[in-house]
C-alpha cells in the first residue's frame, strides 16, 4: 500500500525505540500535557455553559423577561396583550400581573416577600413555576379564596406547609377606630414550588384579583409580562410594546434586573477559557523542545538521508509528521476525555456531595453542577490545539532541513 515517504519515515521514527530515553519522556509529557489541557478546557467551559443555561431557564423562567407596567390600572389588559403579541413575532406569550411587597408571618416567624398577583391560566404560558410544584397545584390560585403559592425556602423559613394559614402584612397603614393599624390579610398555602434558593426564598403568588382587593385597586392588571423566543431582543420588544401607549406604559426587561449576572458569567467564561488555553499553549511548546532534541539526536540519520538524495522539504516533512502525531494523539485523547468528563461531572460531584455531606451548592441558584457540552466550543478547542501543534513543528523541522551532511558525517 502506497504511503508518502515523509509519513512513512515519520511513523517509523515514532514507533522505533529511541536510544535517548529523555527525548521519549519529553514527548510523552508533551502528549499528556496537551491531553489534560484540552480535557480541562472542554470540561470547564461546559460547566460554565451549564450555569448560563440554568440561570436563563430557571431565573428568567420566573422573572419577567420583558414587561410593560402602567401608571394606572389596566382594565383592558386582554386587548392590550393581544396587540403586544400581534406587534412582535418574538413574543411567545403574555400574562397580566399585579406586584406588591410585604412581610409574611406564621408560627412567630417573619420574612420579607415579593408577591405577584397572577392569572394561573396565563402565567403558566410565560413561567416555569407550574412544572416545579413540590406540593399542591398552581391552578389552586382562585379568585376570592385568598390562596398563596410559596417557594420551598420561604415555606421552610416560616414553618408553613400545604393548607397552613399565613399572614401577609403590607407596608402601609390604614386608619381605624383603634387608630392607625397596618394592612394585613390571612392567606392559605395552596402550593409550594421548588426552583432555586434565590427565587424560592422571596417570591410568592396569589390570585390577581385577590392582590387587587388587598391593594384596593379596581379590577384589572398593573402590567403585562411576556415570554420571548430570543432573550436578547427583550429590550427592543419592551420598547415596541411601550410605543403602543407611551402615555401610560413603562417598559422594563431582564437586562436591567439580571443583566449584570449574565454579563459576569460571560466575562468569567472568557477569562477562564483564556487562562486554561494557556495550558494547551504550554503543552504545545513542549513539542518544540522534544523535536529540537530529536533533531539533535538524529543528525546522522538526517545526513544519511540527504546523502541518498532526500530534499530539505522531505526532511522538514518527516519531523513535522512526528510533531503532529504528538498533537493529534494528545488532542483526540483530550477531546474524548473532556467530553466524557463534562457529561458525567454533574452526577459525579452530586454523588460526592451527597456521600460526604459537603453542601457544595448551597450558595448557588441550582442544587447541582450543571454541564452543557456545546459542539462549537469543542470544535474551536480541538481546531486551536491542532493548529498550535502544527505551528510548533515548523521551527524544529526547519532546523532539521538545514543540517549539512558533510559537516555532520565528518565526525561520525
Amino acid at each position: 500500500m502506497f504511503r508518502p515517504l515523509a509519513l512513512f519515515i515519520g511513523l517509523r521514527y515514532t514507533r522505533a525505540e529511541r536510544k535517548n530515553g529523555f527525548i521519549s519522556f519529553i514527548s510523552l509529557i508533551s502528549m499528556i500535557g496537551l491531553t489534560l489541557g484540552v480535557a480541562v478546557l472542554i470540561t470547564v467551559l461546559s460547566v460554565m455553559n451549564g450555569f448560563d443555561r440554568e440561570l436563563k431557564t430557571r431565573i428568567l423562567g420566573m422573572v419577567s423577561q420583558a414587561s410593560v407596567t402602567s401608571y394606572e390600572i389596566l382594565p383592558d389588559w386582554q386587548e392590550l396583550a393581544k396587540q403586544i403579541e400581534k406587534n412582535d413575532k418574538n413574543i411567545v406569550a403574555t400574562a397580566p400581573f399585579i406586584q406588591l411587597q410585604g412581610m409574611l408571618t406564621a408560627n412567630g416567624q417573619v420574612a420579607g416577600i415579593m408577591v405577584y398577583g397572577v392569572e394561573p391560566e396565563y402565567e403558566k404560558k410565560v413561567s416555569i413555576i407550574a412544572n416545579h410544584m413540590k406540593a399542591g397545584e398552581f391552578d389552586n390560585l382562585k379568585s376570592g379564596e385568598f390562596g398563596i403559592v410559596l417557594g420551598k425556602s420561604m415555606a421552610e423559613s416560616i414553618g408553613a406547609g400545604l393548607g397552613d394559614k399565613v399572614t401577609l402584612v403590607l407596608p402601609e397603614a390604614s386608619p381605624s377606630v383603634a387608630g392607625i393599624v397596618p394592612r394585613f390579610k390571612r392567606f392559605t398555602v395552596v402550593g409550594v414550588y421548588n426552583i432555586s434558593q434565590e427565587i424560592d426564598s422571596h417570591m410568592g403568588y396569589v390570585s390577581m384579583r385577590d392582590a387587587g382587593v388587598l391593594l384596593r385597586l379596581p379590577e384589572g392588571a398593573q402590567g403585562i409580562r411576556f415570554k420571548m423566543n430570543d432573550l436578547f431582543v427583550a429590550p427592543q420588544a419592551s420598547q415596541k410594546a411601550q410605543a403602543l401607549d407611551p402615555q401610560r406604559l413603562m417598559a422594563n426587561d431582564w437586562t436591567s434586573t439580571h443583566g449584570n449576572l449574565f454579563s459576569a458569567i460571560q466575562m468569567e467564561k472568557a477569562m477562564i477559557g483564556l487562562l486554561l488555553f494557556l495550558i494547551v499553549v504550554i503543552a504545545s511548546f513542549n513539542i518544540v523542545s522534544s523535536l529540537v532534541m530529536l533533531v539533535t539526536d538524529k543528525k546522522s540519520d538526517i545526513a544519511i538521508l540527504k546523502t541518498f538524495g532526500a530534499s530539505p522539504r522531505l526532511i522538514m516533512q518527516v519531523f513535522m509528521v512526528q510533531g503532529m502525531i504528538i498533537g493529534v494523539i494528545g488532542t483526540v485523547a483530550g477531546t474524548i476525555l473532556g467530553v466524557t468528563f463534562a457529561m458525567t461531572v454533574g452526577d459525579l460531584l452530586s454523588w460526592v456531595n451527597e456521600v460526604m455531606n459537603l453542601h457544595l451548592f448551597d450558595a448557588y441558584p441550582v442544587n447541582y453542577l450543571p454541564s452543557q457540552v456545546k459542539v462549537l466550543d469543542v470544535v474551536i478547542i480541538t481546531s486551536s490545539s491542532f493548529l498550535l501543534s502544527f505551528l510548533m513543528t515548523i521551527y524544529p523541522a526547519l532546523r532539521a532541513s538545514k543540517i549539512q551532511p558533510a559537516q555532520t558525517l565528518r565526525y561520525e
